[in-house]
């Protein structure tokens, strides 16, 4: 019997500089982990960063689409799996 396993990426994204938007304080360090289905796509690219911002809101309880941060400008992104 033969198994494919697919293996999905993760992603660690970290912010890169203190922001302050929107009534939304963002620290330079925070940082969130999210598994994409796609070995090559950006999660920050991929479906508008919709798993970056689920992954902002879980962690920090923080909108990150309503603080602007959605992007490599404010945004880390590296493959970590």
């Amino acid at each position: 019997m033969c198994v494919n396993i697919e293996i999905m990426p993760l992603f660690r994204i970290t912010v890169k500089t203190a922001k302050n938007s929107n009534g939304i304080r963002i620290e330079k360090g925070m940082s969130v982990e999210v598994v994409t289905s796609s070995t090559s796509s950006n999660p920050l690219t991929t479906n508008g960063g919709q798993l970056v911002a689920d992954a902002f809101m879980r962690i920090y309880g923080i909108d990150a689409k309503k603080a602007g941060i959605l992007s490599t400008v404010y945004l880390d992104v590296q493959r970590i799996g």
